[in-house]
């Protein structure tokens, strides 16, 4: 049975279920100068082919697992999960969209809210 083209595209740009099961809508790849000039925001987030990517570095092993869960806690209420590698007292953090195949306005807010986050951390207490 042939397929009409509209069909075919609306369904493929269509809602998706996520690994929980709920809707979500699929998100476009960004241009790379909109990547770059998200990039300008999230100081230290930097372009590694289809990701962006961050390295964090602690005092202790147990200050970078500490801030592992918080970005698993972040990430889990967005609903998107970075890939994270932590070597000792380094935690390096890679965002992509992995169903669009690249950088999305949900990597750049993932990132975002990360940095928020640990920029909140580290005001001292008043």
């Amino acid at each position: 049975m042939a397929t009409d083209s509209k069909e075919a595209t609306a369904t493929a740009a269509g809602p998706t279920l996520n690994y929980r099961g709920r809707r979500q809508m699929a998100m476009a790849k960004l241009s790379d100068a909109a990547v770059d000039r998200a990039l300008k925001s999230l100081p230290g987030w930097t372009r590694d082919g289809d990701f962006i990517t961050k390295e964090f570095r602690f005092r202790t092993f147990l200050g970078g697992i500490r801030f592992v869960d918080k970005v698993a806690l972040i990430a889990e209420a967005q609903e998107h999960h970075p890939d994270i590698h932590v070597v000792w007292t380094t935690v390096t953090l890679k965002i992509q969209t992995h169903d669009e195949g690249g950088i999305t306005k949900w990597d750049v807010d993932l990132a975002g809210e990360i940095e928020k986050r640990v920029l909140a951390a580290k005001k001292p207490a008043r």
